[in-house]
């Protein structure tokens, strides 16, 4: 057994069973991902208007990261990140993107057979786990089904596109539509199934990949949680269009949208402090990418991605950096905050380190338990990379506090560069490209080696 997995098991809880020998029992795992929240939406992050105390609550008592990024700049490639350990060079999934094939359905390009997921490994050291709300890669029964991936349960939206809406006409559970017929308000059943999957699980050790909605587009709460903040702001009514419904009151509708998510986070934390489970409970919270500007929303109005510039599909920070937090009773001190520069390829690392589960070889994270428990040295990346495909396609790499953006991809004649120092600058308003061509030329050939050609994502 190394040295980290030896400190590790020294701070887990011990089973007391009389007559047999006693083993430390594996902390259950519950990962709460946010759909399109700007890093500026939460109170712990420095938001004003918006109320969100049961997460600020989380990360009161546990870690707050301050210098962590997203898989991508939107929903399914930056799942994709997260669950297989990969970062945009190497990522099975780079973009949303749907089958092109009338058989798809409208369903995600889906995540293929051979890649390890966490759940996977999880599921290897006898983990019940499960995905709650949007999965984003792969339609039912295609090789991207999450029951193929490690999951055992699963409940909600498989197709990002079914997503936009808050009243579908049906939710998926397992291999089965579950009929709504456009009348419940997906968001709380997606949380009470989450609920109900610790209630179900609690004398297991469980992983909960929860992942509701909010705050998406299209914005929409039930009545009663609208009138909770009408009249509270100034208010652009957002007209129907294609893809969203129309708001009469999107800036009341979008704080609403965040306090649901709050008491979201809230229920879930006591349902595991009912079941004693908070102590051996590792909860972490995080959002799959920048803020969005879809259905209404004026992500200004609130300063929702907070000194950052961009939103989602922006290689800006604003479209990329986002919020991490991490409670785990008795083993994270509380109130910290950490400037450790992390991604979410680094989940499955950390979750293998934590656990003694055996990550895959091809992972391009690095564990962050050190940081977590403040015991044994923190490795630290070398560079943090995206790409996206969408708008002109773009590119950027992160390393020693420089950034090189590079935009217009799929158009090599045309490719425009700019270069931050985001430690001095972060809000990258300074283009430094003119004063630097040696940094430039450094980082450009960096983020050129680390793009693997990926077939069915292409310049």
């Amino acid at each position: 057994m190394n040295k980290q997995l030896s400190l590790l098991f020294s701070l887990l809880p011990v089973c007391n069973v009389i007559g047999q020998h006693t083993e430390p029992m594996r902390p259950n795992i519950v990962y709460i991902l946010a759909d399109d929240l700007g890093i500026g939406d939460l109170g712990c992050y420095g938001q004003k208007t918006l109320k969100t105390p049961n997460i600020d609550r989380l990360a009161a008592n546990g870690m707050r990261f301050t210098n962590h990024y997203a898989g991508s700049t939107v929903s399914a490639p930056s799942r994709c990140s997260l669950l297989t350990g990969k970062d945009m060079g190497h990522a099975y999934i780079r973009g949303n993107k749907r089958l092109p094939d009338g058989a798809s359905m409208g369903y995600d390009f889906p995540l293929s057979s051979s890649e390890t997921t966490v759940a996977d490994l999880l599921k290897q050291c006898e983990y019940t786990t499960a995905c709650i709300g949007k999965w984003g890669l792969g339609g039912p029964d295609s090789e991207g089904d999450p029951r193929k991936h490690g999951f055992d349960y699963f409940f909600g939206y498989l197709s990002q596109r079914n997503a936009h809406r808050y009243y579908p006409d049906f939710l998926w559970e397992n291999d089965k539509q579950l009929k709504l017929k456009n009348q419940v308000y997906s968001a709380d059943l997606i949380t009470e199934k989450a609920v109900d999957f610790i209630d179900r699980n609690a004398s297991k050790s469980f992983f909960l990949y929860f992942t509701p909605t909010l705050p998406h587009a299209e914005l929409i709460v039930p009545e009663e949680a609208l009138q909770e903040f009408d009249g509270r702001f100034e208010e652009v009514p957002f007209q129907e269009g294609e893809r969203y419904g129309a708001q009469a009151k999107p800036r009341a509708a979008y704080a609403a949208m965040v306090n649901r998510l709050d008491r979201a986070v809230g229920e879930i934390v006591g349902k595991l402090k009912e079941k004693n489970l908070l102590e051996n409970t590792i909860i972490i919270f995080s959002s799959d990418n920048g803020v969005h500007q879809e259905g209404g929303h004026d992500p200004e109005y609130f300063n929702s991605n907070g000194i950052f510039r961009g939103i989602k599909r922006d290689l800006y920070e604003g479209g990329i950096h986002t919020p991490l937090i991490v409670q785990w009773e008795n083993k994270i001190a509380k109130g910290q905050t950490r400037p450790h520069i992390s991604a979410f390829w680094d989940f499955l690392p950390t979750i293998a380190d934590i656990t003694g589960c055996e990550a895959p070889d091809n992972c391009d994270g690095i564990s962050f338990l050190p940081t977590l428990t403040g015991k044994g040295t923190q490795k630290e990346h070398e560079y943090i990379y995206h790409e996206t495909y969408e708008r002109g396609g773009k590119q950027s790499i992160i390393k020693d506090g420089w950034k090189l953006v590079r935009l217009n991809m799929k158009h090599p004649q045309e490719i425009v560069e700019e270069l931050y120092n985001i430690i001095q600058d972060p809000s990258e308003q300074t283009n430094l490209i003119e004063q630097y061509p040696k940094k430039t030329n450094k980082l450009r050939k960096l983020a050129v080696s680390i793009h693997q050609f990926n077939p069915n994502f292409s310049w």
